[in-house]
């Protein structure tokens, strides 16, 4: 009997669902913690601020020239990043409860 609950919960008992990725997901529609929001802000604010960093890399490489030096790129890949970190923070919470995450 305890065998069939375990069978439809599609969870065969070692801690791991039947695609065989470990843990257990909320499902959709549930709110995230503000911890895991401020995580995945602060992870998308490193892409961009990187992302940044290699275009500008890229643009330097392919012999342009910028108005600053590089304190003023790292300066400014800060910023991007805080903004993008920022951004996904505010907006992460309405993307989760229409399901588009």
């Amino acid at each position: 009997m305890a065998d069939d609950a375990v069978e439809a919960s599609g969870n065969d008992g070692d801690g791991t669902d039947e695609d065989g990725a470990g843990g257990t997901a909320d499902p959709p529609g549930v709110p995230a913690t503000p911890r895991a929001r401020a995580r995945s802000a602060a992870l998308w604010g490193l892409v961009g601020g990187f992302a940044f960093l290699v275009l500008a890399q890229g643009y330097l490489l392919l012999d342009g020239d910028l108005p600053f030096g590089y304190a003023g790129l790292f300066a400014l890949a800060g910023a991007i990043a805080v903004a993008s970190g920022g951004i996904a923070y505010a907006t992460e919470h309405r993307l989760h409860a229409k399901r588009r995450t």
